[in-house]
């Protein structure tokens, strides 16, 4: 089981390795590739010194299995060479997500869709899966009219730079900007860049992927994304218009039954989920279940993931293991 991790030394590229070896995945050697800068230099594996080499040298070894985690430019490069030689990819970035001859996965809600003719499978974008992790037996149960949300984003998302901004602005000391303005002690309304129609990129991405996921165009989501001052996880606020009328006792325990969701709702002992509680975890955590009482039909409820594990890494080792357990390879 030869796997190649593209991006190696990026914040969601570690995350793979380190979950490759607490998952126990199958692997039998292990490509690590990486900038060029990078080449030559060494990552430890289950505590042995792996040196990062060039994409080409990985093409040529003919993986089983290739993870990028390297950005859309790379991916749209690369990731065709990779399935020409037979290797089947797993992207973590936009640019196959909304193709519709690409499978967009979530395994919990649609792995039993692929198959072997599926070579480039696409990654959810991170605040995608923890929405639709815990919508997916909400709409199954009650259907879905509409979706309004607003997501609260971790510097994390954006990636290193981003940290060390944070980190730099919290020690006053100079470093370079990854966002137009200080996001220490701030908030800012921007994710992703801005498209004509006035949304971002990242609010179009949480309009359009939850549909191709569950394979239903019949309701519509709207989105502010929004980027605050944490170093990891993603929140969302939700308000969940549905056809059929629900209990809150009835919602309580779908989610409870819901493999990889964990309910975490009392107000009464102040429970509710927070980033700081998703940190290093794998589940999508979901609380602050009420009524919408301005109108019929209507939930609200707050969704919090560790966007670096479910909202990527942990989602893509998933995809690789049920292709594994499946033989789709």
């Amino acid at each position: 089981m030869k796997i190649a991790v593209i991006g190696a030394t990026g914040m969601v590229g570690s995350v793979i390795l380190t979950l490759l070896e607490e998952r126990n995945f199958p692997v039998t050697e292990l490509l690590l590739v990486a900038s060029k800068k990078s080449v030559g230099k060494q990552l430890f594996f289950k505590n042995k010194a792996l040196k990062i080499i060039a994409i080409e040298e990985a093409i040529k070894a003919k993986p089983v299995i290739a993870i990028f985690s390297a950005g859309g430019e790379t991916s749209l490069d690369w990731a065709p060479k990779f399935t020409h030689v037979g290797t089947t990819v797993i992207d973590n970035s936009s640019v196959w997500r909304m193709d519709p001859n690409k499978k967009l996965i979530v395994p919990e809600i649609n792995a039993q869709t692929l198959t072997k003719e599926d070579k480039i499978i696409a990654n959810p974008n991170c605040s995608t899966i923890q929405l639709v992790m815990a919508l997916a037996p909400l709409h199954k149960k009650y259907k879905i009219k509409r979706v309004v949300l607003s997501t609260y984003q971790s510097v994390s998302g954006t990636g290193a730079k981003a940290v060390k901004q944070m980190e730099g602005e919290e020690k006053n000391t100079d470093s370079e900007m990854a966002y137009p303005y200080q996001i220490h002690r701030n908030v800012i309304p921007h994710c992703d860049v801005f498209q004509d129609n006035g949304y971002t990129k990242e609010e179009m991405k949480l309009a359009l992927e939850p549909q191709k996921i569950l394979n239903d165009q019949s309701f519509s989501i709207t989105a502010t994304a929004v980027r605050v001052p944490t170093s990891g996880g993603h929140s969302e606020a939700v308000n969940v218009a549905f056809d059929i009328d629900f209990t809150l006792d009835q919602v309580r325990t779908i989610i409870k039954q819901t493999p990889g969701v964990t309910l975490q709702d009392n107000p009464e002992t102040n429970t509710y989920p927070m980033p700081l509680l998703a940190h290093n975890k794998d589940e999508v955590f979901v609380g602050r279940l009420r009524r919408d009482f301005s109108q019929q039909n209507t939930l609200n409820m707050w969704i919090v993931s560790d966007n670096l594990r479910k909202g990527a890494a942990t989602n893509a080792i998933q995809i690789a293991e049920y292709l594994v357990d499946k033989e789709l390879l």
